[in-house]
């Protein structure tokens, strides 16, 4: 999920994985749903076992993404926030963009969340200029 080469702060986040961006949105998600979180809530929400998600936070924690405080509420640190939130972005901008184009929105939604991960920034960034001007002259 996360190499181990450099945990500075500059490079934590070019070495995480699909799997552990995946994880990471999924916290950012159920905050903004429930508030707290739990191991348990990112298995059901992720339809993955939960020793999958122990070992997922457990690598998360050790790379700095992430907390688990004394009553086993996930936390995400301001590394672990601003990698998810980047994620989240994009996979909302993906799905709503192939929902508009006419994919069934379960394809769409899968997809998203394939493409949020293997785009570069530069490329996300002028995909969603791109769109941001189209809906201009839009209306």
């Amino acid at each position: 999920m996360i190499e181990q080469k450099d945990k500075s702060p500059s490079n934590r986040s070019s070495n995480l994985h699909a799997a552990g961006e995946d994880y990471l949105e999924a916290v950012l998600m159920l905050q903004k749903k429930l508030g707290m979180v739990r191991s348990v809530d990112v298995a059901r929400h992720m339809e993955v076992s939960k020793p999958s998600v122990c070992h997922a936070v457990a690598t998360l924690r050790d790379g700095g993404f992430l907390t688990m405080d004394e009553d086993y509420f996930l936390h995400l640190t301001d590394v672990g926030r601003e990698v998810a939130e980047k994620i989240y972005e994009r996979h909302c901008f993906f799905t709503e963009q192939l929902i508009a184009a006419g994919v069934d929105p379960k394809t769409a939604e899968a997809d998203a969340c394939r493409m949020e991960h293997v785009i570069s920034t530069e490329s996300f960034l002028r995909l969603k200029e791109a769109a941001e001007k189209q809906s201009r002259r839009q209306t």
